[in-house]
């Protein structure tokens, strides 16, 4: 199963990562490539969590993970 990576950046500068496909699923970093792995992090916590809880997780057989953002220029 592939999860969509989105980015955002802050007012203050700080990125923010959102996996849309895992609620709840959304990390802060100072760069995106901080936030993306902190999100991939999380989603794989996530994902654990609901196999060992034997909740039905229809579709994977495999993970992957891509990243969209644009940087942005803050005034």
């Amino acid at each position: 199963m592939n999860f969509d990576i989105d980015f955002e950046q802050e007012e203050d500068g700080r990125w923010i990562a959102e996996i849309p496909e895992i609620p709840g699923v959304l990390a802060y970093g100072v760069t995106p490539l901080q936030a993306g792995a902190k999100a991939k992090a999380l989603a794989l916590r996530v994902l654990a969590e609901r196999m060992e809880n034997e909740v039905s997780i229809p579709g994977i057989n495999s993970i992957a993970f891509a990243s969209h953002y644009e940087p942005v220029a803050i005034n």
